[in-house]
C-alpha cells in the first residue's frame, strides 16, 4: 500500500535546527518532531519525539555545512522519507516578500543576495535548501518568510529616521516572528475572537527571542523588532533597543568593532548581560529573590513588555485582546501578571486562578480586554502555508 503523503516542516536557526512532519490534510497533523542541537559544539545532538519511544543520538556538527549534511542524510534514511511530497522552509528575511513562494534557481539567488540582511540566520537556511534540491530536484520547496505577515504595516512604522539613501539600501523595519503571529491570528479566528476581525489585538510572543506586534483587523500595523531580530524588547541574549550612541562610545573607548558589538547585542546581552547568570527566565525567576541582578533582569522584562503594551495600545485606540505566547508567554504566569499589573485603565485585568493554570483565557470574568494564553507553533503554520500553495497551484 502506497504510504500517506506528507510535508516535512524546517525551521534552521544560527545554532539549530529544527524539524516535524505533518499529514497532507486539509487540517495538517503533527506525526513527529524533532530537533538538531548546538550546531558548532561537540555535543551537538539529535533528538527526535513521535510515535514510540524518544530519541537523542549525537551527531557530528561542527558547522553549518557539516549539520546540514548530517541532517540530510538522517532524513533520506528514515522509512517515511519517501512520502514526503514537499518541504516547507521558514525564512527569516524577505524584503519585500508579502506570502509564501515556491522555489527555484531565481529565488535563491535572490535570498543569497539577501544574506547581509540575516547573516546569522540566511546561510544555514539556504543550505537546507540547496541540499535538498540538489539531492531532490522534484521534490517541491516552499519558502515562509518571518517578515511577510508585516508587510501591512504603514510607511510611518517601517520607516527608520536615516537619510533616504539608506531607506533606498533596504534599511528599514521589516519586524520577525511573523510566523508565530500569523499562527495566532489564525488561532483567534478558530476560537472566533471578533477582535481579529474588526478589532484591536496586542500578540507577545515572549521566549528567549520576544516581540510584541500590533494588530488591526487582523493586519500587522507595527511590532517591536525592526531592522533585524535584535532590536525592541530585551529578550534572551539579546539587548533590544540601545541609544545608537552607544555604538560610537564603545567602538571609540573599548575598541568594539562590528562584528565584537554584533556579538554583544546578540549573544552577550538582554536578561543574561544584566544578570550575569543566565537568559533563562526560569532561572532567573528561582534565583531572584537571593540575587538582585537575577531580580533587576526579570524586573526589566517585565516593565519593557508592560510599556510596549501601552505603546500599542496608543497606536491601536485602546485593545481588545491580548494574546501571550512563547516560551515565557505560555508558561510563566508570574511574568504575565508583572506584565499585566497596572494596565487595568486599558481594560487589563487578570484573574489570579486562571493565569496561574495557563488557562485559555486568563482575563477576568467582565474584563473589557479579553487576555488569552495560545500556545504558538511556527512548524504548523509552515505545513498549512505549504498546503495551500500546493492546492492553489494544482486548481
Amino acid at each position: 500500500m502506497k504510504p500517506a503523503p506528507q510535508l516535512l516542516a524546517l525551521n534552521g536557526g544560527s545554532s539549530s535546527i529544527k524539524f516535524s512532519l505533518f499529514t497532507s490534510a486539509a487540517a495538517p497533523r503533527q506525526v513527529l518532531r524533532g530537533k538538531l542541537d548546538r550546531i558548532g559544539q561537540s555535543t551537538a545532538e539529535l533528538s527526535v519525539s513521535g510515535p514510540g519511544r524518544p530519541s537523542r543520538r549525537r551527531m557530528r556538527a561542527p558547522d553549518h555545512g557539516a549539520a546540514v549534511a548530517a541532517l540530510v542524510s538522517w532524513l533520506e534514511g528514515q522509512p517515511w522519507f519517501g512520502a514526503v511530497t514537499a518541504v516547507g522552509h521558514r525564512i527569516v528575511h524577505g524584503m519585500a516578500h508579502a506570502k509564501p513562494a515556491r522555489v527555484d534557481g531565481r529565488l535563491l539567488a535572490e535570498l543569497r543576495r539577501l544574506t547581509p540582511y540575516a547573516p546569522d540566520h540566511l546561510p544555514i537556511e539556504l543550505q537546507l535548501l540547496a541540499a535538498l534540491r540538489r539531492r531532490h530536484p522534484t521534490l517541491p520547496q516552499v519558502v515562509c518568510f518571518d517578515t511577510a505577515f508585516h508587510r501591512t504595516m504603514p510607511a510611518v512604522a517601517r520607516a527608520l529616521p536615516l537619510p533616504r539613501r539608506y531607506t533606498r539600501a533596504g534599511v528599514q523595519r521589516y519586524g520577525f516572528h511573523g510566523l508565530s503571529y500569523q499562527f495566532l491570528t489564525e488561532e483567534l479566528g478558530r476560537l472566533r475572537d471578533p477582535a481579529v476581525r474588526r478589532g484591536r489585538v496586542i500578540l507577545a510572543h515572549l521566549g528567549n527571542g520576544a516581540s510584541l506586534a500590533a494588530v488591526r483587523d487582523g493586519c500587522s500595523v507595527d511590532t517591536s523588532m525592526g531592522f533585524t531580530p535584535a532590536a525592541g524588547l530585551v529578550m534572551g541574549t539579546r539587548s533590544g533597543d540601545l541609544d545608537p550612541g552607544v555604538v560610537a562610545f564603545l567602538a571609540r573607548e573599548r575598541g568594539l568593532s562590528p562584528a565584537a558589538f554584533d556579538r554583544l547585542v546578540n549573544h552577550d546581552s538582554g536578561l543574561l548581560g544584566v544578570s550575569g547568570t543566565s537568559a533563562d527566565m526560569r532561572d532567573l525567576l528561582r534565583r531572584e529573590r537571593g540575587d538582585p541582578r537575577a531580580a533587576l533582569a526579570v524586573e526589566l522584562f517585565c516593565y519593557q513588555a508592560r510599556k510596549w503594551i501601552g505603546a500599542y495600545a496608543a497606536v491601536l485606540g485602546g485593545v481588545d485582546t491580548l494574546v501571550f505566547a512563547g516560551g515565557i508567554g505560555e508558561n510563566a504566569p508570574v511574568v504575565r501578571a508583572r506584565i499585566c499589573d497596572g494596565l487595568g485603565f486599558l481594560g487589563i485585568r487578570i484573574d489570579a486562578r486562571r493565569n496561574l493554570r495557563n488557562a485559555p483565557v486568563i482575563s477576568r470574568s467582565g474584563a473589557s480586554a479579553t487576555v488569552r494564553v495560545i500556545p504558538t507553533d511556527e512548524e504548523l503554520m509552515i505545513a498549512r502555508s505549504v498546503r495551500r500553495m500546493l492546492h492553489q497551484g494544482a486548481r
